[in-house]
Order: C-alpha cells, then structure tokens, then sequence
C-alpha cells in the first residue's frame, strides 16, 4: 500500500489536481485530509477507477438494454457512448446537410 499527494494522485489518475480536490471534497472519490494536505491510497484509487469500467469491460454482460430515454434521438447516440463514437455520429449528420452556395460566388 502506498500513500499520493494531491499532485501524485491526480497524474496517477490523469485529472487536473483542482477536480481531484473537488471530488474528494464532495466525497465522490476516497481520500482524507489528516492535517493540511489530500492523501488518498493508492489501492482506494485502483477500486474507485475499476469501478467506473464499463460492464463489457469488467467481463459482465450490460446490466440492460438501452430505452429510448437513453438514446439521442438526433445523433441515435447513447448516453454511455464514447466521445469518438458521438463525434462521429455528428459528423455524419453534417455530411448530409445539402451544402450552399459559397458567399463569394457570382450569381447570374
């Protein structure tokens, strides 16, 4: 078992040092303020990142489908999806779009 700082803590986690300290704040990931500094576990850091792994990751089946509730209905979008999977989605739904005349052209 060892002990991180604010600093260590936060590039062991890849988060900017000010998130880490909110959230310990607010208590949504373990860490404990014994005098004037943040110390937080490293095996407490390892559990509260597993924890956020997808079912599929963890070697689960997903506890669920997905409902319309949950699903975007522009982009058709899940709420879990990654970043690249809704970037995609929209530049898919931009590609479609009938494109216009340019501002410069010359119109007869």
């Amino acid at each position: 078992m060892k002990t991180f700082d604010l600093l260590e803590a936060s590039a062991f986690l890849r988060m900017h040092p000010e998130t880490l300290r909110r959230l310990a704040v607010a208590g949504e990931i373990p860490g404990a303020k014994p005098s004037k500094h943040w110390l937080f576990i490293d095996e407490d850091l390892v559990e509260w990142l597993r924890a956020r792994y997808s079912e599929k990751a963890r070697g689960g089946e997903p506890s669920g489908t997905m409902t319309s509730s949950t699903v975007n209905p522009i982009t058709g979008v899940g709420e879990g999806a990654s970043p690249h999977q809704t970037a995609k989605k929209y530049e898919d739904l931009l590609e479609r779009r009938p494109r216009s005349a340019t501002r410069n052209a010359k119109r007869f």
